[in-house]
């Protein structure tokens, strides 16, 4: 790589970055301000920020490394994720969000639980559980920044990883939302003509669209050979193929990857703050071109490029990609972009990577400060009785929020990216899901019910992954001191996500639990625009 060419961009990169943080600083002068940007966002920047805060370098390279093992049956999700994380998100629920948010005076996506149940421990409760596992979403996002880093600038991995760290923090620290949602806009722009042209660049090299598909498909008895018959992904039948209903490779990319990332979206704590930022209903309405045309070209993109880069190496190497990335699937996109690409676009989507990286981990540092400095200092420990000093407890919670996510970068195994998200997003669907969606819509809901649909989903959701989950399970080892063995469940609970679960569970608690109880939700929540 031409260092002299990426140090001037990475630069130039970073100098607009710490400006836009500057003028965040400048211009945050109350807790409103710092939190929810002082509801005066512009549409486009709110579209752009929030489909940066949502794809991340887990989408690009962890998702898109995924991609390389099944091809393009992780397309779905990119549909999913167009349809209930931008259409609803925005067109329907984002308008009923905005309206009580303004209503209730809500900061956070805590606060909000907590105000439309007027219960402060959901508040407190809702805000620990972000402040200790989104911790882990970010971790998985840094560790697919500091992989391209290591791949294309050769230097270590836990120096990339202390580079970024470092960085985000100046901005996100100090600056407030309306300093990550204007970085997170300007970052957004860089992903999307990057990934544009890795779009272009990839089907122009292997002859067109038809012709790459014809070519990938040609491989796909080379995929169940490598991948069903030797038993490694059982179901497997190649990479313009959808996995074989029931199997293995069927459940992994149905209930984790698409199901588990596609519908735990509508419950992500810094999405969901976003929607509470622009000034009307029309402005989410105008948000929702740019957001889907944003989302469409970004997981799109990921996903078939990753796809794809088995046809490059096979026709090139003989090797699909994963062995070409030696086994790490996180590994696969920069490997492909490092090996096609000219030096001065791998400078680029270096730092494309890190505009993906820092969008993404800003808003979760953010949200990870808030949450204990607002939520659970505030709201659970002072009872709400103390406003000024939110700021500053929020800024030393994303401190630590910051620390914690480092040292889960360092520890988490090789390949863990798209599976660290799917976890983060299932946990929140889980958790948080239909108290969100039943305290804006149904009148009959109860603060005991969403109390005990939060708890129910959130436990449900760890004790599946610790002792049900094969993967997980084996891994943290504690079913295996308990009880001798690795899962307690057999085929094909072990492969199933805790969401197909713990979701219908917390979903059945609630409504049970608010019918049989008489406090209802009482607060008149609507607003007009």
């Amino acid at each position: 790589m031409d260092y002299m060419l990426t140090t001037l961009i990475v630069l130039v990169y970073l100098l607009v970055t710490l400006y836009l943080g500057y003028y965040g600083f400048r211009t945050t002068s109350n807790s409103e301000d710092y939190l929810v940007a002082g509801r005066k966002i512009n549409p486009i920047i709110m579209a752009l920020s929030y489909g940066a805060a949502f794809i991340s370098t887990s989408a690009i390279v962890g998702f898109g490394g995924v991609a390389g093992l099944f091809g393009f049956s992780l397309l779905w999700l990119s549909a999913l994720n167009i349809l209930i994380g931008i259409m609803i998100a925005y067109a329907v629920i984002g308008k009923r969000v905005r309206r009580v948010g303004y209503r209730l005076k809500a900061l956070t996506f805590p606060e909000l639980l907590g105000k439309m149940y007027n219960s402060r421990f959901l508040q407190s409760f809702s805000g620990a559980i972000v402040f200790l596992f989104m911790p882990l979403y970010a971790g998985v996002v840094l560790i697919g920044a500091a992989r391209f880093m290591e791949v294309s600038l050769s230097i270590d991995y836990n120096l990339a990883l202390f580079i970024l760290a470092i960085i985000i923090a100046i901005y996100v620290v100090y600056g407030g939302l309306i300093a990550v949602i204007y970085t997170d806009a300007f970052q957004g722009t860089i992903m999307l003509f990057s990934m544009m042209f890795l779009l272009f660049a990839t089907y122009s090299m292997l002859g067109g669209v038809i012709e790459a598909h014809n070519l990938l498909t040609s491989y796909n008895d080379v995929a169940i050979k490598i991948f069903h018959e030797s038993g490694k992904i059982v179901g497997h039948m190649g990479w313009t193929a959808f996995p074989t209903f029931g199997s293995p490779a069927w459940w992994v990319v149905v209930s984790t990857l698409i199901l588990g990332v596609g519908i735990g979206v509508l419950a992500q704590p810094q999405l969901a703050v976003r929607l509470m930022t622009v000034a009307s209903d029309k402005d989410l309405d105008r948000a929702v071109p740019v957001g889907s045309f944003f989302v469409f070209i970004m997981t799109g993109t990921a996903f078939i490029v990753g796809a794809l880069s088995n046809a490059y190496f096979l026709k090139e190497f003989g090797k699909p990609s994963i062995a070409v990335a030696g086994g790490n699937v996180d590994k696969i996109i920069p490997v492909f972009i490092n090996s096609i690409m000219p030096e001065w676009f791998v400078a680029l989507f270096m730092v494309t990577l890190l505009a993906a990286a820092m969008s993404t981990l800003s808003s979760q540092f953010h949200t990870i400060g808030s949450a204990l400095g607002r939520d659970v200092f505030q709201a659970g420990i002072l009872r709400g009785k103390r406003d000024e000093k939110t700021i500053s407890i929020t800024r030393i919670a994303i401190a630590f929020g910051i620390l914690f996510s480092i040292m889960l970068a360092y520890v988490l195994p090789i390949g863990v990216i798209a599976r660290g998200t799917a976890i983060f997003f299932a946990l929140c669907a889980s958790s948080f899901l239909l108290v969100y969606i039943g305290g804006l819509y149904w009148n009959k809901a109860s603060r005991q019910g969403a109390i005990t649909s939060v708890i129910v989903g959130f436990v449900g959701s760890l004790l599946y992954l610790t002792f049900i989950k094969a993967k997980e399970a084996t891994e943290l080892g504690i079913c295996k001191a308990l009880f001798g063995v690795n899962t307690l469940a057999s085929y094909p609970w072990t492969v199933v996500d805790p969401l197909v679960i713990a979701l219908p569970t917390s979903t059945l608690v609630f409504v049970i639990v608010s019918l049989m109880t008489k406090e209802k939700v009482v607060k008149e929540i609507e607003v007009k625009t």
